[in-house]
């Protein structure tokens, strides 16, 4: 038999493909996903379970029109496949090739670039209000969310306005019973319970094989059995929660059975107000070591298969990571001291806590994917006596914005944040780049925030922090890790190092391109330049001696991997305003004040001109030295 995957061009081919034609298409779109995650790391199983979930939405609605939201959108894959990308699919996380998340620049089906949980089902219901406002009636909203995005609070606010409002919305709950981990909390068990009750199973076939038994039974017979089943599970059991919100529910429904799927889709298509379909999904579907271990193979590193699917090499790199490193560091802390604890959210493998959750079980908190929650939680921790650690990413920390302000640094709690993915994440682009937290951290009083140069700074760092009295943010990013050798010193508060001397200018680094710096400073001194090579350490309390060098330096460059505007190029340049320092030329060096696409981190910090050749450029610019050509278009400030 053909392929079918090569011939659908846009989601209206798959009208035309029967139920056995789909299900090959099905197979066609695994074995699609399975060549991308042996070639580089993607989104795997997460993608591999909604397979059938994604065919079964493009056959019944028309998302030309109709609207589609995919929580989180790391499970974007299979819909990329037909919605006329099946030809660049190969290109996907690379830099210039397709995102491995929504993009509404590659197609009018991706309506907006998400890549951060819980929010479809405020973005469906406000597209659906939109709609309805413009007399648009005619149009369906639709948002796929995840069993571990569910807990997250302003999914319960989107459904008490849902509830309210009554709009026409439909919500798929794919319950696959996992986040990246194995989901955890009350509503979890909550689901567990509707997915393992033996009366919902009976009732489920009886319900079935009467509905089947039915002579000549129509549509509108159809549907008035299955709401008379849903109704009657929903009162005494699964939908309750919903229900109570004013939205009505449907299901479980077998998430991996096409014609079932198409059915309850059709069914509930026109029906008035909001309405949540509870599928049944299994993360890895289809791919035998997915289905096994769904948490390695959420975002794997490339790995060989033989002709049984069976896995026989992964592409793993032997050196460690700053991850790590944090992880061994917090694992030692907890060690020593019975105050220290540890949350994150719904992250446990991302920021590699699997040793501390199993030695530490009492004293790990997985909160699912609720930072704010995790924050204020953190802080009444802190406030009992306990030195809390809130290990969570870069950007999704920033969802906890008002709980850093007001639980922590109002109070001048000591909470330590440790700002995992910091800076270029790669091939995750825009939605998880750490491209902020600089700026966001430093805004408030109290707040010590730290970005180490190496490893040795950051295992000395997080020691620190837990001796201070005061909350602290610690950042460091999404790379293998560097140590730079020689006699370093402590760690004291608003305190850098210098690494290099020179009297022909200065470049300060904030955080781990200090090894870049190094390098261009390394290279200029065998052009006869002598650049001096400050570590930074703190950007908040910023170091005064660092004022005393950039008076001295004919011209300063200050280098960090945020976005400029608000991070530690403008906080030295406030400082220096402030003191009143007579400086050369200062020259900023970051991240520009644009989203900056996704690509490996190498490729991205050349383009940019945050590597060693092109920090080098920059500080024979300011020397009056010939350039090297090595153009970059970052954004620099020159004072």
């Amino acid at each position: 038999m053909a392929d079918i995957l090569p011939s659908i061009l846009s989601p209206r081919d798959l009208r035309a493909l029967s139920i056995e034609q789909l299900e090959q298409l099905a197979t066609e779109m695994r074995r699609a996903l399975c060549e991308v995650a042996t070639s580089r790391t993607a989104h795997f199983a997460s993608n591999l379970g909604v397979v059938e979930l994604c065919l079964a939405l493009h056959r019944v609605y028309d998302f030309s029109r109709d609207r589609l939201i995919w929580d989180t959108g790391h499970q974007i894959y299979p819909h990329k496949l037909v919605t006329g990308r099946f030809g660049r699919f190969g290109t996907i996380r690379t830099k210039g090739g397709l995102m491995g998340y929504p993009n509404p620049e590659e197609s009018p089906y991706d309506l907006f670039m998400t890549g951060h949980a819980g929010c479809s089902v405020s973005t469906a219901l406000g597209l659906a209000s939109g709609d309805f406002l413009r007399g648009e009636h005619d149009r369906h909203s639709v948002a796929v969310i995840g069993d571990g995005a569910l807990p997250s609070g302003i999914v319960f606010e989107a459904l008490n306005n849902a509830g309210f409002l009554k709009q026409r919305m439909l919500v798929i709950l794919n319950d696959n019973k996992m986040s990246i981990c194995p989901r955890v909390g009350a509503l979890a068990e909550y689901l567990d319970s509707v997915r393992t009750n033996p009366w919902y199973r009976g009732l489920k076939h009886q319900a079935g094989e009467m509905i089947k038994g039915v002579p000549m039974v129509g549509e509108q017979m159809e549907r008035m059995l299955t709401n008379v089943k849903d109704s009657l599970k929903a009162s005494l059991h699964g939908g309750m929660l919903f229900e109570a919100l004013g939205v009505r529910y449907f299901g479980p429904v077998e998430g991996h059975s096409l014609p079932n799927l198409i059915r309850y889709l059709e069914m509930v298509k026109d029906e008035e107000g909001p309405i949540l379909l509870h599928v049944l999904t299994e993360k890895g579907h289809g791919f035998k070591p997915a289905e096994a271990d769904p948490v390695f193979f959420h975002t794997p590193a490339p790995f060989e298969c033989d002709d049984d699917d069976c896995v026989v090499s992964v592409k793993k790199s032997s050196t460690p990571a700053y991850t790590d490193v944090a992880s061994q560091a917090i694992g030692e802390a907890m060690r020593r001291d019975p105050r220290v604890t540890v949350m994150t959210a719904a992250m446990c493998q991302g920021n590699k806590l699997e040793p501390v959750r199993s030695e530490f079980a009492d004293r790990f908190f997985d909160v699912g994917i609720c930072e704010s929650h995790a924050v204020a939680f953190a802080a009444g921790q802190a406030k009992a006596g306990c030195r809390p650690i809130v290990d969570i990413y870069s950007t999704f920390l920033q969802r906890s914005f008002d709980q850093v302000f007001q639980e922590v640094s109002l109070q001048n709690l000591p909470v330590i944040f440790m700002m995992d993915r910091a800076g270029l994440t790669g091939p995750d682009g825009p939605t998880h780049h750490g491209s902020y937290d600089l700026g966001y951290m430093r805004l408030f009083p109290n707040l010590a925030v730290m970005a180490p140069g190496d490893e040795s700074d950051l295992k000395a760092m997080l020691d620190w922090a837990l001796t201070h009295d005061g909350p602290v943010a610690i950042r460091y990013p999404k790379a293998a890790v560097e140590r730079h050798g020689g006699e370093r010193s402590p760690i004291e508060l608003g305190r850098s190092e210098m690494l290099a001397e020179g009297s022909d200018g200065l470049v300060i680094v904030c955080g781990t391109l200090l090894g870049e710096a190094l390098k261009a400073a390394a290279t200029l001194r065998k052009e006869g330049l002598d650049v001096a090579v400050a570590n930074a350490r703190f950007v908040k309390p910023l170091d005064p001696q660092l004022l005393q060098r950039i008076e001295a330096a004919p011209w300063t460059v200050t280098l960090e991997e945020n976005t400029l505007p608000t991070g530690f190029g403008s906080a030295v340049l406030e400082a220096v305003n402030d003191a009143g320092v007579r400086s050369g030329p200062i020259v900023r060096l970051g991240l520009p004040d644009r989203f900056v696409e996704h690509g490996e981190r190498a490729e991205l910090l050349a383009d940019l001109g945050l590597d060693a050749a092109g920090i080098a450029a920059t500080c024979r610019r300011l020397a009056g030295r010939s350039a090297t050509g090595h153009g970059q278009e970052h954004a620099t400030a020159t004072r």
